[in-house]
């Protein structure tokens, strides 16, 4: 990458490009988090099914593993605290970061569910339904894959405008 920055001028520290590698940040690890889940998919029963249990029944098997629960939970929380981390490396201001934090947890999460499609063929569609969720475990979380989708387009678009204004003078 870097020897494509060089090509065309651009400097590692422009706005545009910082935003560029938060962006394949999150795209590569929304990629990942979407292997786990195809194991734990597997792990559940329900790698290869088009439809998801309802989270009462998700909940049931996932209870039958103890440990699956709060594991999950912290690899949730692992996820929040990376994008915060490279979103704050990506900016000094805390305006930017926070759209640099909008930016990458949307990009994650599409790519999340491109990696799901791209792996199982899952979801079928967008009115899928999907566990968002496990934190706090909440019947809340149980939604349509179109919503967490729509979402982050509308953090990826906010994320960029954050991120590209101009810092205050002082």
């Amino acid at each position: 990458m870097t020897m494509a920055l060089r090509r065309t001028g651009a400097s590692p520290t422009s706005t545009g490009v910082r935003l560029l590698f938060v962006a394949v940040f999150a795209a590569a690890m929304g990629w990942l988090e979407g292997v786990v889940v195809v194991y734990i998919r597997g792990l559940l029963g329900i790698a290869r099914t088009d439809v998801m249990p309802d989270s009462a029944e998700m909940m049931r098997r996932m209870s039958a593993l103890a440990w699956l629960l709060p594991t999950e939970q912290t690899r949730e929380a692992a996820t929040i605290i990376m994008l915060a981390a490279v979103a704050a490396l990506a900016a000094r201001r805390f305006r930017a970061r926070l759209g640099a934090f909008l930016v990458a947890f949307g990009v994650w999460d599409i790519a999340y569910y491109v990696a799901l499609y791209a792996l199982l063929r899952w979801p079928p569609s967008l009115a899928t339904m999907d566990l968002l969720f496990l934190i706090p475990p909440h019947p809340w979380w149980y939604q349509q894959v179109w919503v967490p989708v729509a979402i982050s387009c509308v953090m990826i678009g906010v994320g960029v405008r954050l991120f590209a204004a101009p810092g205050r003078k002082r």
